[in-house]
């Protein structure tokens, strides 16, 4: 199967549709696909779900795609340092179905697991909990959580052969396997292909049976979500 596209452009054809679920990888502006959501928001599709950490900062990461209102719903752990964010959801143009880091990892690793559900104690007592179904282990309350399947998942990596096998780096692992493992169909921009087999098969975080499609993503430039600086000491 040739899982290699030569634009991110080629590698989301015939995969968007308006109103599906995207599974995106990243947690803060590491380990983003940035040239994949360019793509989307270039194609034009509306109404979309994002499943991710968070939305980016304004104007990078899914970001970019609130700012072109393509973005109906958010499920995010984190909602700060986006403006746009903050803007749409008090003004009712975003609905935002807030979730713990832990369980929003969780909700994605399920899904890619076949998992429709799973109980757990974080929430209990909180909104979190709000309108879903309680149930008691060992004398303590437990509330259900739905495994995420998404349409299309969307990740980034740093290494990856031409089989699909993939290698993330450092904080980048974070989110981008859960994300990857529960999409129908899942495409990697990745910064350096290499020929399969190269890898070291105890390195591989994301088994290249998960992965369809593959683009070389680089070169990128380093984005920093904020610059904090402070004045020169002099003697």
């Amino acid at each position: 199967m040739k899982k290699l596209y030569p634009s991110a452009e080629a590698a989301l054809e015939g995969l968007l549709a308006d109103g599906m679920l995207i599974a995106s990888g990243g947690f803060g502006l590491c380990g983003i696909p940035e040239r994949l959501l360019d793509a989307i928001r270039d194609a034009g599709v509306k109404d979309l779900t994002f499943a991710s950490n968070n939305a980016g900062i304004d104007n990078e990461g899914i970001g970019k795609l609130l700012r072109t209102k393509q973005v109906k719903k958010m499920i995010s752990s984190y909602v700060g340092e986006n403006k746009e964010f903050e803007r749409q959801f008090l003004s009712g143009e975003l609905e935002v179905e807030f979730c713990p880091q832990g369980t929003l990892a969780e909700r994605m690793r399920a899904g890619g697991a076949g998992i429709p559900g799973f109980y757990t104690k974080t929430g209990v007592g909180t909104q979190v909990a709000e309108g879903k179904e309680v149930k008691v282990f060992g004398g303590q309350e437990y509330i259900l959580e739905e495994g995420i399947f998404a349409d299309l998942s969307v990740v980034k990596a740093w290494k990856a052969d031409e089989s699909g096998n993939v290698v993330f780096r450092k904080t980048a692992r974070n989110f981008n396997v859960p994300a990857a493992t529960c999409g129908k169909v899942c495409v990697v921009e990745v910064e350096e292909i290499v020929p399969t087999g190269s890898l070291d098969p105890d390195h591989i975080h994301l088994p290249g049976v998960y992965v369809q499609r593959l683009v070389l993503g680089a070169p990128y430039d380093k984005k920093i979500e904020f610059v904090t600086t402070r004045e020169r000491e002099t003697a």
